[in-house]
């Protein structure tokens, strides 16, 4: 089993976003209620940014809930919402200790009141902090990150303010949710799935894909390292070919 250890700390991936999928298959599994497998994904959320910040990695983004995440059980949503609460509360000493910022992705004016208030509270207490930034994507889905950037360039060329041929990806991604956020370089998925799930799909364009048959709940530092180690054994061209980038 690898440790922090094993990873080459001059070849770490800066940015790291999980799709952190299992927990209600896990606790089926165990003839427990869904918001039993979401509870325990709490520790595994914890543990991992925990290791990301003693690799000094510097951004984490958390794939939490996605929009279509909304059409669940009411009383699976009402449990989810609760958790976060919770878990912001709990986490911000460490948080702090950590050096940690935290930032959030996503259509924040459909989370409820007292979700919004405590998120907003705990990422202005966090702003400060310089080390790694965890981003939670709430109430997140890709293609309408995407299709608000669309509407809100298409106004500004409707009003003169951008140039149609002066659209750039540099442009795109100004207006996206992640815009503060640079590209994906590992891109992880528990529990066995091997799909994207409409998650930061521009963001992902040449990251390197990840899929691990763990549940969420179980997913623990040994797991992440391991994740990192195929990254790392890997060879990023871009499009480029492998002599010429010897």
């Amino acid at each position: 089993m690898h440790t922090l250890e094993d990873v080459n700390k001059d070849r770490l991936p800066q940015h790291v976003a999980i799709i952190m999928d299992g927990n209600g298959r896990w606790a089926k599994q165990r003839g427990k209620l869904r918001v039993f497998g979401h509870e325990n994904g709490v520790e595994s959320v914890r543990q991992t940014v925990e290791s990301c910040a003693k690799l000094q990695i510097p951004f984490l983004t958390l794939y939490a809930f996605s929009t279509e995440n909304w059409n669940r059980p009411k009383i699976e949503v009402d449990t989810l919402m609760k958790l976060l609460v919770t878990a912001l509360k709990k986490e911000l000493k460490t948080l702090h200790e950590n050096n940690i910022r935290l930032k959030a992705i996503g259509k924040m004016d459909t989370l409820p009141e007292k979700v919004r208030k405590e998120l907003e509270e705990v990422i202005f207490k966090t702003s400060k902090n310089t080390g790694m930034t965890v981003t939670l994507a709430l109430s997140y889905g890709s293609r309408e990150e995407i299709k608000t950037a669309v509407q809100q360039i298409a106004t500004k060329v409707k009003n003169n303010i951008i140039s149609p041929e002066n659209i750039d990806e540099a442009v795109i991604n100004t207006h996206l949710y992640a815009h503060f956020l640079p590209d994906v370089d590992l891109l992880i998925r528990t529990s066995g799935e091997c799909r994207i799930s409409n998650f930061l799909l521009w963001q992902i364009a040449y990251a390197e894909l990840y899929f691990i048959d763990v549940f969420w709940p179980d997913f623990r530092e040994h797991h992440l390292v391991e994740a990192i180690l195929s990254y790392q054994n890997r060879e990023r061209r871009f499009g480029k070919t492998s002599e010429q980038l010897n």
